[in-house]
């Protein structure tokens, strides 16, 4: 039986590997949305095509065609849309769910196969790196166990997308705050947190919070004109 993954991120590589040393079944991976076309998948014949951390829209065509599994970091109907985990960390939440669900053409609103819970302390990049080990265990069940999804229930409450313009530190109302906006940013291709000093762009990564203070690495550059 053949899977694919799509995901852009350096890691799924080696989900892909582990995968199928597990289940002993063939997983292709799909690193770009420009290569997520019909006729690549219609060549592959995958029996699902699962998407981890993706986030370009999926065509009609291809998830009314085969049976696309999305994980995504809340527990749905509550939070569905645009940046989950900056979303759930600005709201106050210290867990959330890791929920596979059925893609369909309204966002984030198909039937689930599983849940499993997740903390949501660290860096972006360690949340995600969680995330993935869940995943990895998460797609061996859907296989395996043949989950047949079922319907979300319960009040949808939406997310929006952030803007790279929302990283900008100098809302904030307190160090916490700022500690979690250079945190829950701290993950690559991420727009990470910044201050503009004059010129001066400052880029903050590797935060820790002190009991006055938070500590964090810094990127000076220039302003583009």
């Amino acid at each position: 039986m053949r899977h694919v993954i799509a995901c852009g991120r350096p890691w799924c590589d080696q989900l892909a590997k582990k995968l199928s040393r597990v289940t002993d079944e063939d997983f292709v991976i799909i690193d770009s949305k420009d290569d997520l076309r019909l006729e690549r998948l219609d060549a592959l014949a995958p029996r699902y095509i699962f998407f981890p951390h993706w986030s370009s829209i999926i065509p009609e065509e291809i998830f009314s065609r085969y049976e696309c599994v999305i994980f995504h970091m809340t527990d749905v109907p509550y939070g569905r849309g645009g940046s989950p985990l900056q979303n759930l960390i600005v709201r106050g939440h210290t867990e959330t769910k890791l929920t596979a669900l059925r893609c369909v053409k309204e966002l984030d609103a198909g039937p689930v196969y599983l849940k499993e819970p997740l903390c949501l302390l660290g860096s972006a990049e360690e949340i995600y790196m969680r995330a993935s080990a869940l995943i990895e265990k998460m797609v061996v069940r859907i296989i395996t166990e043949k989950t047949i999804p079922t319907v979300q229930s319960g009040k949808v409450v939406e997310f929006k997308r952030r803007k790279p313009a929302d990283s900008d530190l100098v809302g904030a109302k307190d160090l916490d705050e700022i500690f979690d906006m250079i945190r829950m940013l701290d993950a690559e291709n991420y727009p990470h947190a910044f201050f503009r000093i004059g010129k001066y762009r400052l880029e903050f990564t590797r935060a820790s919070r002190k009991t006055e203070s938070v500590l964090a690495d810094v990127k000076i550059t220039l302003e583009q004109q």
